[in-house]
């Protein structure tokens, strides 16, 4: 008798101030700033869902074109890293609000380049991270980066 009053009562405090409903998120908001990616490609750049933000997956290119940043890796990274900055930025986030973020590099050896020009950009404490070889990138990428953002607004 006493374990079933303590796991009703551990099952009404769980549904009192459990995860949010939908309700309470909202509906998702799907965002295309136009600052990066143009605009008519199949895909959002970011969809709001509550306090959280996804980004889809960010390439080194030249905001406004598809075009990759020459240079290699290094370059690429900075430049994938710049796009979600001005990304997050358009959407009112900014890169200490990352919170997660997925590192898809077409070469594996290339993660210690990678994670150098990383840590100009997020300093402790810091996101947590994924990284990964992928057989192949779009446009023939050195490195994608796709991250989630929250924050309390």
């Amino acid at each position: 008798m006493k374990r079933t009053v303590l796991l009703l009562v551990a099952c009404g405090c769980l549904a009192a101030g459990g995860a949010p409903t939908a309700e309470e998120q909202g509906a998702p908001q799907f965002l295309n700033s136009g600052k990066v990616y143009p605009t008519n490609l199949p895909f959002s750049e970011a969809v709001r869902v509550g306090n959280l933000v996804y980004l889809s997956g960010q390439l080194g290119i030249v905001p406004g074109s598809m075009t990759l940043v020459p240079g290699g890796i290094k370059e690429e990274a900075r430049q994938v890293l710049d796009n979600i900055k001005a990304t997050l930025e358009a959407h009112g986030y900014s890169m200490r609000d990352v919170v997660k973020c997925t590192v898809m590099l077409a070469d594996i050896s290339e993660w210690g380049t990678f994670n150098d020009v990383y840590k100009a950009y997020f300093t402790s404490p810091h996101p947590a991270r994924s990284a990964f070889a992928a057989s192949g990138l779009a446009l023939g990428a050195r490195v994608e980066v796709e991250c989630l953002a929250a924050a309390g607004k």
